[in-house]
């Protein structure tokens, strides 16, 4: 099977954990967002074109299933085309550690939330603790433990 079709189908099995199951497993109202680390992921492995077309697309999925639509697809799209920036030596190759990916996960979701907690804040209207401390911090802390356990899972 060609690399596009097992990244694509790749792509779409974390898109349904994301949404059957991750999206459902809420701490304190936090949540991790595991197609953020499969889009950072796509775009260090693969480059900054996979990288902001994985994000447009699987973003574009999320904006259909959550009803905010276009911004997931702009912030994925954007963290994946920022990501595929990072210069590697052999990026099919790759092995992430697990403390990397804790810290990398930690300060993707940190950008990711905060940009994607003040759009909906800005859509919304809202001002609430809740946004800063739950949907920022909380599932920013919650992905990065994410990302640590698949790291951890995929080095064996």
């Amino acid at each position: 099977m060609p690399s596009f079709f097992r990244t694509f189908l790749l792509g779409i099995g974390v898109f349904l954990l994301q949404w059957l199951i991750l999206g459902r497993l809420t701490l304190w109202g936090a949540f991790p967002d595991a197609v953020l680390l499969f889009v950072a992921w796509l775009g260090v492995r693969k480059g900054r074109q996979w990288g902001a077309l994985g994000g447009f697309f699987f973003g574009l999925l999320l904006d259909i299933v959550y009803d905010t639509w276009g911004m997931h697809m702009l912030v994925k799209t954007l963290i994946g085309f920022l990501m595929g920036l990072f210069p590697t030596s052999e990026r099919e190759g790759l092995l992430i550690l697990p403390r990397q990916a804790l810290l990398g996960g930690l300060v993707i979701a940190l950008v990711h939330n905060g940009i994607l907690v003040t759009m909906l804040a800005l859509q919304a209207g809202a001002r609430n603790a809740f946004l800063v401390t739950g949907l920022w911090i909380g599932s920013a802390l919650y992905t990065a433990f994410l990302g640590t356990f698949a790291s951890m899972l995929s080095s064996r």
